[in-house]
């Protein structure tokens, strides 16, 4: 059964992704999403570490299509679609596809993140991927020990695709993909 935080957290997505405020997300939004993250980032689009952010958020988005069976082109998420999609995919079956969909675009954010290159975060890594997300209400600290699960002092983005489903979930305050 689908709690009262975890429908408040699929509404807050989809209004964050609806980045035109029409009511609808569609590629555009995606398109926009990527690129607002990356100015946050101070990447540009068109390198490399820019190209695989842009190309994880259209993953999501042919995702989102593909489970909606609305066209990837032009198509038009509504919000029930998108809670429809979010609770069969994210909260009824252990957000295993959703964490196929979602782990490039983690990926891509530890590339944009991580700036020893370790493929992993650090707590000054990830305080700057919380900046970036515009997520400055939590303490990083503290949201760093609720996602660290194997004691090496860095995140992978195994625990940082945990935490996003844990966060959907109603488990942890990590808005890891923002508010």
């Amino acid at each position: 059964m689908t709690t009262s935080v975890q429908l408040d957290r699929s509404k807050k997505r989809f209004d964050s992704w609806d980045v035109n405020g029409d009511g609808h997300i569609d590629r555009s939004d995606c398109d926009a999403e990527s690129e607002r993250i990356l100015r946050a980032f101070g990447e540009a689009p068109g390198s490399p570490r820019g190209r695989a952010l842009s190309d994880a958020y259209l993953g999501m988005w042919h995702f989102f299509a593909d489970k909606a069976g609305i066209d990837k082109e032009n198509g038009r998420l509504t919000p029930e679609q998108f809670n429809a999609i979010v609770e069969e995919h994210v909260l009824e079956n252990g957000g295993a596809d959703f964490g196929k969909a979602v782990k490039p675009t983690i990926q891509a954010m530890i590339a944009l993140a991580d700036v020893d290159d370790d493929d992993q975060i650090s707590p000054t890594e990830f305080k700057t991927w919380l900046d970036a997300m515009g997520v400055d209400d939590i303490d990083p600290a503290d949201a760093f020990r609720q996602m660290h699960a194997n004691g090496n002092a860095q995140l992978s983005a195994d625990e940082l695709v945990q935490a996003v489903l844990a966060y959907h979930l109603g488990e942890i305050d990590v808005p890891l993909l923002g508010r």
